[in-house]
């Protein structure tokens, strides 16, 4: 099976590629809710979210969306920003990641394993030392497990409260570079 490596190249995002990742999402969406895990993301297509439409079209005009792409189709998306306002400030120099995902059809090839490892070189040339990320900490925390397969430590957890719905449950999780 590859790896991805051989086959997708990362390159930077612009608003132009918003569409697509929002189709990334989308579809992240579909294969929750197809397993019974919507406490992620809910049910309903993230495309529909004028709210996080305009918080991946700010990333992109930041500079801060990069895109695995094979030719010229867009399968896996990185966002690096500002760490949310319910996360603790970080100690030292640091990149968050504020999104990481792919098209669930490569899920096990690597995408996102190479896009980390991608936000690490981003994260050693801009000078920080600490590359961290939030996510998901509910249902059997696959999610946390994932990112400490990948090297990250948790750190801080929180929740998020929602309107009408259970509170979202979050890890922060950080990885010493250097």
């Amino acid at each position: 099976m590859s790896d991805g490596t051989e086959w997708t190249d990362i390159r930077p995002g612009d608003s132009d590629d918003v569409p697509a990742v929002m189709d990334l999402l989308d579809g992240a969406v579909r294969w929750l809710t197809a397993r019974g895990r919507p406490g992620q993301w809910g049910t309903a297509p993230l495309s529909e979210s004028r709210r996080l439409t305009t918080l991946i079209s700010g990333i992109a005009a930041d500079g801060g969306l990069h895109l695995a792409v094979r030719g010229e189709d867009v399968v896996g998306a990185l966002g690096i920003g500002q760490p949310p306002s319910y996360v603790d400030p970080a100690p030292e120099p640091e990149l968050y990641v504020v999104l990481l995902v792919t098209d669930r059809e490569y899920a096990g090839q690597g995408l996102g394993r190479r896009l980390l490892a991608y936000a690490r070189r981003l994260a050693v040339a801009s000078g920080a030392g600490l590359l961290r990320v939030d996510c998901y900490a509910g249902d059997d925390r696959a999610l946390v497990r994932y990112y400490e397969r990948q090297g990250f430590t948790p750190t801080q957890q929180f929740t998020v409260p929602q309107p009408g719905r259970e509170p979202w449950p979050g890890q922060v999780l950080e990885q010493q570079l250097g």
